[in-house]
């Protein structure tokens, strides 16, 4: 591992040391300006060949096929897959809803956790990692470099974020889809309390600049299980105002409206073609991360 000038809390050694044995790879051609193992939309040097095409004059030479030359008669040049390296950008929520966890661990803990694992591995493989912030706005943003000195200052960033402010999710991917100029793989880490129908619109943007996304939406087991047994005070972490209820007299209409938002999610990633994760913050977040690695290495480089 690099030497780092302070242990991270949200780094294990050994975690990160098992994760490395599965390469993180992007689902859709990188533009880089390094040799790398991404997949380029443009035709390079490598070793797995793409197609023949017709000779035209100021072609290499040294690429003519003299085979297919004396099947055809005709002049073709072999094409090869190129290779690069890719950006990864880090999207984390730093809104007040992240600062809530029922199990020890809260949401912009386990974000770290996700998000300081997926840089060290991005840059120790070579690829470029960025860092946004994202509250009601962007908070802080670190661009995307590809060396070890850099991956610390975005440790540093990730490591001093605190929840607070509300939600402008929709806003912030709109903006990053605007201005991140190159392919890049953005991975966006969120509780992702947004309408879903919103949501469609920020993940067509960014897919039709050519990123790669993957999302990672974190849920509480209280969120999901709702298991309150006596009237409660429920807070907005994000500002707005309390409310006290009898959670036995709102649990149906709160399960109905959890599956509801889910069962959007799941729609709104399947028509993007989204790299979704539902996640909840009792799990492994080394599994988690298990899981997203071998899923990518399935499809990578897709044309």
């Amino acid at each position: 591992m690099f030497a780092d000038r302070q242990p991270r809390s949200f780094l294990d050694t050994s975690v990160l040391s098992r994760l490395a044995a599965v390469p993180l790879m992007s689902r859709r051609p990188m533009q880089g300006n390094v040799s790398g193992r991404h997949a380029s939309p443009h035709r390079g040097a490598s070793v797995e060949f793409a197609e023949y095409r017709k000779y035209v004059p100021g072609d290499d030479l040294r690429r003519l096929d003299w085979r297919a030359y004396g099947r055809s008669d005709r002049f073709y040049v072999k094409e090869f897959e190129a290779d690069t390296n890719l950006r990864c950008c880090l999207v984390v929520d730093t809104s007040g809803s992240m600062d809530f966890g029922s199990t020890g661990i809260t949401r912009i803990e386990y974000a770290r956790k996700l998000a300081g694992s997926l840089g060290y591995l991005a840059v120790q493989q070579g690829d470029a990692v960025g860092l946004t912030c994202v509250a009601n706005g962007i908070v802080r943003s670190v661009p995307p470099k590809r060396n070890a000195a850099h991956l610390m200052t975005v440790f540093d960033v990730l490591e001093k974020a605190q929840p607070q402010g509300e939600t402008q999710l929709v806003a912030v991917l709109h903006e990053l889809a605007e201005t991140i100029r190159q392919r890049a793989l953005i991975v966006i880490i969120s509780d992702f309390f947004v309408e879903p129908e919103l949501l469609r619109g920020c993940f067509q943007h960014l897919r039709f600049r050519k990123h790669d996304i993957s999302a990672f939406q974190l849920l509480d087991p209280q969120e999901i299980g709702f298991t309150f047994r006596r009237p409660m005070r429920f807070l907005d972490m994000e500002g707005g105002p309390a409310v006290f209820a009898e959670p036995n007299d709102i649990a149906d209409r709160y399960q109905k409206a959890l599956q509801e938002h889910l069962a959007g999610m799941r729609q709104v990633v399947l028509e993007s073609a989204i790299d979704y994760h539902k996640v909840s913050i009792d799990e492994s977040y080394e599994q988690v991360l298990m899981r997203f690695l071998i899923g990518r290495t399935r499809t990578k480089g897709v044309r």
